[in-house]
């Protein structure tokens, strides 16, 4: 059912600081900041040639990212991303099998404009998954 590795998320406290890092420091190419108001963050996107890593940065006071960040004051992973073919065939055969999928389970536009659901971290080995359509 799971494609591609999508992209890996870091929760930063300085989304500025974490880009000059990943783009002076290791060389890499970033992308401009990008606010998503509807998921609470800031994302850059830090490409690599085989994935992409996500710094994330919250955005206003009820952001997820920001209570991760509360609890993680030097940041961290906070997810990772695997493509499906078929979000919504792929969120009813992971609910059927007892999986949770956050939120109301409907599919929301993500940082790249296609849909994705995340799914508990508790089902899934204490990781924070998110499903993105390819």
């Amino acid at each position: 059912m799971i494609g591609r590795l999508n992209h890996v998320a870091i929760a930063v406290k300085d989304l500025a600081a974490a880009t000059a890092l990943y783009r002076d420091t290791l060389g890499a190419y970033v992308s401009q900041p990008l606010p998503q108001p509807e998921h609470g963050v800031t994302v850059v996107f830090v490409e690599l040639p085989n994935t992409k890593i996500e710094l994330l940065e919250p955005l206003g006071a009820d952001s997820p990212v920001g209570k991760f960040i509360e609890r993680n004051p030097d940041g961290g992973i906070h997810h990772i991303c695997y493509e499906v073919d078929d979000i919504i065939a792929a969120r009813d055969r992971l609910k059927a099998t007892g999986a949770r999928v956050l939120g109301t389970g409907e599919p929301r536009i993500g940082a790249h404009g296609k849909p994705v659901i995340f799914l508990h971290p508790k089902d899934f080995t204490g990781t924070l998954v998110e499903l993105e359509q390819a």
